[in-house]
């Protein structure tokens, strides 16, 4: 049984997939880094100084113990475009190696080599004693 679980972890599509996993994870983070540190500050400088994590709309204000009940507008559009940005770059990803696999499948198949000449006289020899029989 160890030895089945052994064969089936360690199989290569599934110790591929969960490397793409563990980058996908990696690379998330890095988009989330990427729009919350460096795209959105500048375009709520431009925008008149605006901090989207801070834009909400609260429902609610918060009473002694009881938090308040918002809707964090802006921590949707940042999040929102941090999807943006990863689901393009899978697009683009996907759209490459589906272009590589049918460039790989339309390659030529080689002709098969011509027989030597040992393969020749083997040949001879058969027909030979096909015609014997």
């Amino acid at each position: 049984m160890l030895k089945e679980f052994k064969e089936f972890a360690f199989k290569g599509n599934l110790v591929d997939m969960a490397v793409g996993f563990i980058l996908g994870a990696g690379f998330s983070a890095v988009v989330k880094s990427l729009v919350d540190n460096v795209i959105m500050p500048p375009l709520g400088m431009l925008l008149a100084g605006i901090n989207f994590s801070n834009i909400k709309w609260t429902i609610k204000e918060a009473n002694g113990d009881v938090p308040e009940v918002a809707i964090k507008v802006g921590q949707f559009l940042q999040d929102f475009l941090s999807f943006t940005i990863v689901a393009f770059v899978v697009f683009i990803v996907v759209k490459k190696v589906i272009a590589g696999l049918k460039k790989e499948a339309e390659k030529p198949v080689a002709a098969p080599a011509a027989p030597t000449a040992q393969e020749k006289l083997l040949m001879e020899i058969r027909d030979l004693l096909k015609a014997q029989s």
